[in-house]
């Protein structure tokens, strides 16, 4: 097949135009795992509510603000657990909770959704923990993008709230007392465009 060079002149800016939008029309975030916190809530008995954060996660995020998509993954390592309270940071990394020798990291993983003005609203995906993966749907309450001003780099941030049932992951320590086997998960997340 014999393509004239005058065709091929014409189209070359345009094929370059197209791949210069599809390459702008997504970036790669890393999750700052020294701002990225998964906090949670958890009943006491109905006495009190227990709250807890894991120190150390990693992910990503892939958004398309203009397209209004987006996909993001986050490992959250399980023996960072943190109470405030040493002995039971050291039961729940145990056997009779997370089991962290065996299960040793928690994975969600998402599709971004519901985009309003380039931000999205909530992320629909899976959460895999303790050997079982379920559902779950997390609303974002804020989600804001700006240049990080020391790098010079996008940076954007969000919080982002939901809950789950416990026992449907196998974790259901306490139900027999009357522990409410619902956690609440409240979420504060920052990630820099990758270079």
């Amino acid at each position: 097949m014999h393509v004239s060079l005058r065709l091929v002149r014409r189209l070359l800016p345009l094929v370059l135009l197209l791949s210069f939008v599809a390459s702008a029309a997504s970036a790669r975030y890393t999750l700052d795992p020294d701002h990225t916190y998964p906090s949670f809530e958890a009943d006491h008995m109905g006495i009190s509510t227990w709250r807890g954060k894991f120190n150390h996660s990693q992910g990503w995020v892939e958004l398309d603000k203009a397209g209004g998509n987006g996909a993001l993954q986050v490992s959250v390592a399980l023996d960072s657990i943190d109470f405030g309270q040493e002995p039971l940071n050291a039961w729940a990394r145990g056997k009779d909770f997370f089991d962290v020798a065996h299960h040793p990291r928690a994975v969600f993983k998402g599709r971004l959704a519901g985009f309003v003005d380039g931000a999205p609203t909530r992320v629909e995906g899976t959460l895999s923990l303790h050997g079982v993966t379920r559902p779950i749907e997390l609303r974002i309450d804020h989600f804001k993008c700006m240049p990080h001003p020391i790098l010079k780099r996008e940076w954007c941030g969000a919080d982002a709230l939901g809950s789950f049932d416990r026992s449907a992951f196998g974790l259901d320590a306490g139900k027999h007392y009357g522990f409410d086997m619902q956690v609440a998960l409240r979420i504060q997340v920052e990630a820099l465009r990758d270079k």
